[in-house]
């Protein structure tokens, strides 16, 4: 029996970092819009390039979701497969997954599809996608991976530090005056992401390293003590490699992953922003 895990490209992991054994890692693109350009959110976007073009463009950048027929490709690969898509308060993509679900089973009532909304996004989907692979390696059967998944996506827990605010004030959501002054004084704002799958501005402050403070103090809030931590980078190897070391002198037994955002993630983080979840 095939699998294929598929996420949309919300997933900071790309497919090929994970193939092997008997799973299948697939990918469904998101499509980045920025004035009359368009970045395919794949393993050719040069993410550099599209954030220059989003900080040089002066109107308001935007994404649009994959097609169901992105999902229908994926899944029609496998037997089993299970899907796992941002939020769905964040965009439209589970509903265009789960109308792919819908069409494909009409054709194929045999095959077994999951839709998994992560009421999340980027490094979170990471952690539940190694996950499942693990349990699909020790011969987890169908509904057994499922619950686990969303067991997965239920208790770990996302954080955003931005140290940009150029998206905002391009999409009306900050006024351009404190844009402009929040970026002169170096003010960083740290988001976490709600059960409900929203994000919430949970405070802002001046510089990196008290950004790195209260990302610490979240983690202590909510309760982590040690396990799997992936931290999302935008262009900011530097804070990111910083954050990893302060987390293990707090947390010994912390398992650490740092990786690059990829397409959509940068999109919302913007150059230098991070993204961790545990």
């Amino acid at each position: 029996m095939k699998w294929n895990i598929v996420t949309d490209s919300s997933c900071d992991l790309f497919p090929a970092a994970l193939q092997g054994g008997k799973v299948q890692i697939s990918s469904v693109p998101f499509i980045i819009s920025v004035g009359n350009r368009d970045f395919v959110d794949d393993e050719t976007l040069n993410t550099a390039e599209m954030l220059d073009a989003m900080e040089h463009c002066q109107q308001a950048s935007h994404t649009s979701c994959p097609s169901p027929q992105g999902w229908i490709e994926q899944f029609e690969k496998a037997d089993f497969c299970i899907a796992i898509t941002i939020s769905s308060r964040l965009s439209g993509s589970m509903n265009s997954a789960v109308l792919a679900k819908e069409m494909v089973l009409e054709r194929y009532p045999e095959k077994k599809i999951a839709v998994l909304d992560s009421h999340s996004t980027g490094p979170e989907i990471v952690i539940c996608v190694e996950r499942i692979c693990d349990l699909i390696e020790t011969g987890a059967d169908f509904e057994k991976v499922v619950s686990e998944a969303e067991t997965i996506l239920r208790d770990t827990r996302i954080v955003f530090a931005l140290s940009s605010f150029d998206s905002l004030v391009k999409n009306g959501r900050m006024n351009k005056v404190a844009g402009f002054v929040a970026s002169k004084l170096g003010m960083w704002g740290i988001g976490i992401g709600s059960d409900e799958g929203t994000i919430a501005i949970k405070g802002k402050t001046r510089g990196a390293t008290k950004a790195m403070t209260m990302l610490l103090e979240d983690m202590k809030e909510r309760g982590y003590h040690g396990g799997k931590v992936i931290i999302s980078h935008c262009h900011n190897l530097v804070f990111a490699n910083r954050l990893q070391s302060k987390i293990k002198e707090l947390w010994q037994d912390a398992k650490i992953s740092i990786m690059p955002t990829r397409g959509l993630c940068s999109y919302y983080a913007e150059r230098g922003g991070l993204i961790m979840s545990y």
